[in-house]
């Protein structure tokens, strides 16, 4: 038995990635906050909504994603109920193993996860570490559940702020540059939606390029870039804009936010 603790949007796209990868409804629990939501849950997706405190006594692998603020009071309130042979996976941001682990009664394997919303189309990337009571047997458990869902990459734990503001907060930097590029579209004359298709579908093939081809990004741009070209006047402009510097400083403070979340 699963058990996600706080669905709300990160936990809702997991529950949905478990039922699409084949786990039976009577087989995941959820918990919700308030009452309407936990009716909506059970509607749309069959699963039983229950207390936090039944979820963790009930469940062997037990999925916290709450909010980060909210966890220190989760954990008080279910501690009394997670047994030692339970598996804890947190998937909350900047929440750390060891501060999961201090707030259990007991020697509770504990994994760390940052995935992010593409889970929804089954193309996530999560990122995973092991906490001080968590041995190879649980990795590989966390890594059965999420790989049906998209990629999963063991990372040490001093990493997970990292990997939470390049690939936790990553779409959201790609859904900022396809407004920004649809923006442009319709300033050059372009219906708004014939500029989200050719934008979509570029970013799309694109992506797919890099993937597949094993090639660097920095070959990838230089075959779309000619001498004298369109594409190197473009460049240009966002080096004149400091573009890439930009990006820098904007995953690098998403960085030091997940480490002040950790914080409380």
């Amino acid at each position: 038995m699963i058990a996600i603790l706080g669905t709300g949007k990160m936990g809702e796209a997991l529950l949905s990635g478990l039922l699409r990868a084949g786990f039976e409804p009577d087989e995941v629990l959820a918990t919700a906050r308030r009452p309407e939501r936990a009716a909506d849950l059970g509607k749309r997706y069959g699963v039983r909504v229950v207390t936090n405190a039944e979820a963790a006594r009930s469940a062997g692998t037990i999925i916290l994603a709450v909010k980060p603020q909210d966890m220190g009071s989760l954990l008080t309130e279910i501690a009394p109920h997670v047994a030692a042979d339970r598996l804890v996976i947190s998937a909350a941001a900047g929440i750390t193993t060891s501060f999961v682990e201090s707030r259990l009664e007991a020697d509770i394997p504990v994994v760390r996860v940052m995935s992010n919303t593409p889970v929804l189309v089954d193309e996530a990337m999560s990122v995973i570490s092991a906490g001080a009571h968590a041995g190879e047997e649980h990795l590989r458990l966390a890594e059965d559940l999420l790989r049906p869902v998209g990629k999963v990459l063991r990372i040490p734990e001093s990493q997970q702020d990292a990997a939470t503001a390049l690939s936790g907060s990553g779409p959201a930097y790609f859904f900022y540059l396809v407004e920004a590029m649809v923006d442009a579209g319709i300033l050059l004359g372009m219906p708004r939606a014939a500029a989200l298709d050719m934008v979509t579908q570029s970013i799309v093939g694109a992506a797919i390029m890099l993937r597949d081809s094993g090639e660097h990004p920095v070959i990838l741009r230089e075959a779309v870039t000619s001498p004298g070209g369109t594409t190197i006047a473009a460049i240009a402009e966002l080096e004149r804009h400091s573009v890439r510097a930009a990006f820098l400083a904007a995953i690098e403070a998403a960085r030091d936010r997940s480490r002040q979340l950790a914080g409380g």
